[in-house]
């Protein structure tokens, strides 16, 4: 059996749930692997993003988000609402905010030592309810999903603009 690996970069925004249609850069990724028969894990190491499998919309929103996005976004609001104040979630905790603030790059997660750039719960959250990974079939050296099945990477993290990591690991024959 071999296996291929990729890691792609996916920008996410802040401001808002970024979505990044990532399924071109899949099927690049096995065509490149040589793998005929197998499958392909699509993966995000990040714990306020996720990796979810959904019908290509062609109908987008003034922010560019496609019209199952934007009713995505609007069952979080109704579940899961963005975290806008240090009370409204457990989550997180002051252990967790002395821990950040003893990293060497603490900046980086506390821009100007700001506690509410960490005020993410609800990122993290509904990254759990959809999941960091999905796994497709490779067939015949092509992704097997039908003609609108497409791939998403989705970064909930509303606190700032980062640069995010999407691993292809194709394995098969």
């Amino acid at each position: 059996m071999a296996v291929y690996k990729e890691t792609i970069k996916v920008e996410s925004h802040g401001k808002t749930p970024t979505y990044v249609n990532v399924t071109s850069q899949v099927k690049e990724a096995i065509k490149n692997s040589g793998i005929k028969n197998g499958i392909c894990a699509v993966i995000s190491p990040h714990t306020t993003c996720s990796i979810f499998f959904e019908e290509f919309v062609h109908d987008f929103n003034k922010d560019g988000d496609e019209f199952l996005q934007e009713d995505l976004n609007r069952v979080f609001a109704k579940i899961i609402p963005d975290q806008t104040s240090k009370d409204m979630y457990v989550y997180p905790g002051e252990k967790h905010y002395e821990e950040v603030e003893s990293w060497d790059n603490a900046e980086e997660y506390l821009p100007n030592g700001d506690r509410r750039a960490l005020w993410n719960c609800d990122a993290h959250l509904k990254s759990t309810f959809l999941g960091a990974s999905e796994i497709f079939d490779v067939d015949e050296g092509k992704l097997g999903v039908g003609t609108t099945g497409y791939i998403y990477f989705a970064d909930f993290d509303r606190t700032r603009p980062r640069t995010r990591k999407c691993k292809i690991i194709v394995m098969g024959e």
